[in-house]
């Protein structure tokens, strides 16, 4: 019913200022508009709406990701821009955060402005 539906994503934020210089500014999302109860951005075709909450925890686990061609390029353009990568302690995470799943697909978090847990990754 909904497959050859458009998706929405939401994000949480508690200063939608400083969410649009990230979102827009840091990651390169394009703005498409701004209410008092969200924040929306065009990511290749996919709204996201960064939804005012002001009273939120951020959750411990990934949000909202992406997938990449070269995991590496992207970690070094994004490091570039202020971005600094998670790092877990888990076997086979690089010392730049970049960890190898046992399949070879490729995975590295980082955190938005409000700690909202987000992925970039890279998959064979």
């Amino acid at each position: 019913m909904l497959s050859s539906e458009k998706l929405v994503a939401f994000v949480p934020t508690k200063d939608q200022k400083q969410a649009r210089a990230f979102y827009e500014g840091v990651l390169g999302l394009t703005f498409v508009s701004e209410d008092t109860f969200a924040l929306v951005l065009d990511a290749n075709g996919t709204k996201i709406r960064v939804a005012n909450a002001p009273e939120f925890k951020p959750a411990q686990f990934t949000i909202l990701g992406w997938m990449v061609s070269d995991i590496e390029t992207t970690v070094t353009e994004l490091q570039a821009k202020g971005i600094a990568f998670e790092k877990f302690g888990l076997k086979d995470q690089d010392e730049r955060g970049i960890w190898s799943a046992p399949g070879g697909d490729k995975v590295a978090w980082f955190k938005d402005p409000d700690g909202n847990i987000l992925s970039v990754s890279q998959h064979i």
